[in-house]
């Protein structure tokens, strides 16, 4: 299988299943040097694991990360860092009846497809458990960000069709929604919770803000700052669309209204999200993305099975019946992965 692997200097390859023995990733082009503490990787996988509350999965799972290559003394050493979390709470056997069937809103019909084989067990290598690899190897470039001043911040801006109406990112962590709004997060709760109660689920919207990236950074043409960015965050499974500033808006306006003027003091304006002709203006980074709802609801959905006879599928199990809250911190891991790519190519010297 192709396509496991993310960045060029910075490169990430990671592996696993849903319901394997675990999750892991091997991070190589990590500067010598570098502190390394393990507490930090963990608080980041800690925000992204099951069964934080009502709105996430059951499942539980500590996720504890286990360094396995690369670091000594605390340090890293230039060389591959691998990393492993251990499955410890899979019930392979909420699966079984879905063997031959395909799940409608899942990858199931494309895996089977394109390899005649697939993993059932919770989907296997297209599971969103696949993202606590991206989220340990974020956890790493955030280090190397945070040295040089950069900032990396995502949040729920709606779900289930509330949308926050004040932005604060100081609220973030303090509500399960991971929403900037508290009023907007206890409305959405309340909304998401009542769809769960039927069977349902929620999508939303997620933004994420990138401060303290200096202009310059990006190349033209194909390997655009905002092109990379894209790419990255549309690698998440849930991910359906993204935009940079005003994003579609932009569409509905005159080329006046749109553009950034500048004046001695600088950009006067960031409709632009931060990038223009794909390099980075100096301007904080903002874009946002569409999280599709939960697929694996248990309504009745109409389904085919691997002879494409009919089905009438309920999909069963430990599902998050809204996945804003829990991307969140892997949207972060996929920006900070994508810009340490770029600084290393432009800046020999970092870390």
């Amino acid at each position: 299988m192709a396509g496991n692997s993310f960045g060029t200097r910075f490169r990430i390859t990671s592996f696993g299943e849903s319901h394997g023995k675990g999750i892991g990733v091997v991070v190589d082009g990590m500067p010598p040097g570098i502190e390394i503490a393990p507490a930090a990787i963990q608080f980041q996988l800690d925000r992204r694991k099951p069964g934080q509350s009502q709105v996430t999965t059951p499942r539980k799972e500590n996720d504890q990360v286990e360094i396995l290559s690369g670091v000594f003394k605390g340090k890293s050493t230039g060389t591959p860092i691998a990393m492993f979390i251990a499955n410890r709470n899979q019930k392979s056997g909420d699966y079984d009846q879905y063997r031959d069937i395909y799940r409608p809103g899942h990858a199931d019909f494309g895996y089977d497809k394109k390899y005649g084989i697939r993993d059932h067990r919770g989907g296997g290598r297209s599971s969103g458990r696949e993202t606590a690899a991206r989220v340990a190897a974020g956890a790493l470039a955030r280090l190397l960000l945070e040295a040089r001043g950069i900032r990396v911040q995502a949040w729920t801006l709606e779900a289930a069709g509330i949308r926050c109406e004040t932005c604060d990112p100081s609220v973030v962590e303090k509500n399960p929604m991971r929403a900037c709004d508290p009023t907007a997060a206890e409305k959405m709760l309340t909304a998401v919770t009542a769809l769960a109660e039927k069977g349902n689920s929620a999508g939303g919207i997620v933004e994420c803000t990138i401060s303290g990236v200096p202009a310059g950074i990006g190349d033209p043409v194909f390997d655009k700052l905002d092109a990379r960015l894209a790419g990255a965050v549309i690698s998440i499974g849930a991910v359906k669309g993204i935009e940079f500033g005003v994003g579609f808006a932009a569409a509905r306006m005159a080329g006046k209204a749109d553009n950034d003027e500048m004046d001695g003091k600088g950009f006067l304006s960031n409709n632009a999200g931060g990038i223009l002709g794909g390099i980075s203006t100096g301007e904080p980074i903002i874009f946002r993305l569409a999280v599709k709802p939960t697929p694996s609801i248990s309504l009745p959905q109409k389904t085919i099975d691997s002879d494409g006879r009919e089905q009438i599928i309920e999909v069963r199990g430990r599902h998050d019946p809204c996945i804003c809250p829990r991307i969140v911190p892997v949207v972060e891991a996929m920006a900070a992965l994508t810009l340490v790519d770029f600084l290393l190519a432009a800046d020999k010297t970092i870390g």
